[in-house]
């Protein structure tokens, strides 16, 4: 009852107070060759980004929507836009769902583009510095809306395909807190209440996960 309680407050923290962050310390582990490689020509794909719906009208609708949810966080229209497009385009590149990653961005950086976490992660989706040695080019600064984005959700593909698709051990891989609750339900706590989008058939967030 009580861990069922603290993780409730927990979920509800991660909806209620956005500008915290709740980065932890990805951990550095080795990599075989061919998923290096694999990771490498992902984050140097620098097409750009596009919203990847059916219909013009159907991305129109979501930018306009998820643009007016995020205004108070980013009140320039044009950044906010951008800064959405991107999501969106590197989300769905990468076979994850934007309104998740949103959720993400949310509890890690609080939608923050320089945030710096105690243990170094750095950006919106708090990406370690490690990474750019691991998988990148030493002229990659993670501080870049498209590098962070380009690099973060290439990094939870990673680790969702190393989980099978158990996107909770995942999203714990993500934050180095794998096995812990805390981290995967703040997630769902900011994805259920803030970024949750109906018309998309695919982006209405689980109950769990």
């Amino acid at each position: 009852m009580l861990k069922k309680l603290r993780i409730s407050l927990l979920m509800l923290l991660g909806t209620l107070v956005p500008h915290m962050s709740y980065a932890g310390s990805q951990i550095e582990e080795p990599l075989s060759n061919s998923v290096k490689a694999l990771m490498q020509r992902s984050v140097s794909d620098r097409a750009a980004p596009t919203l990847t719906f059916a219909t013009k009208e159907e991305g129109q609708a979501w930018l306009n929507e998820m643009s007016q949810r995020l205004q108070k966080r980013m009140p320039d229209q044009q950044y906010r836009e951008d800064f959405l497009r991107t999501v969106h385009y590197e989300a769905s590149r990468a076979g994850l769902d934007p309104q998740m990653v949103l959720g993400l961005i949310q509890v890690e950086s609080g939608f923050k583009k320089y945030a710096v976490s105690s243990v170094g992660a750095r950006g919106f989706m708090q990406v370690m510095p490690f990474w750019v040695r691991s998988i990148g080019a030493n002229d990659h600064n993670l501080f870049l809306l498209r590098t962070n984005l380009r690099y973060g959700c290439t990094i939870l593909r990673h680790y969702v395909d190393i989980e099978r698709g158990d996107l909770y051990r995942a999203l714990g891989r993500y934050n180095g807190s794998l096995g812990k609750p805390e981290y995967p339900n703040l997630i769902l706590g900011a994805w259920r209440k803030n970024w949750d989008y109906t018309p998309n058939r695919w982006s209405v967030a689980p109950k769990n996960i």
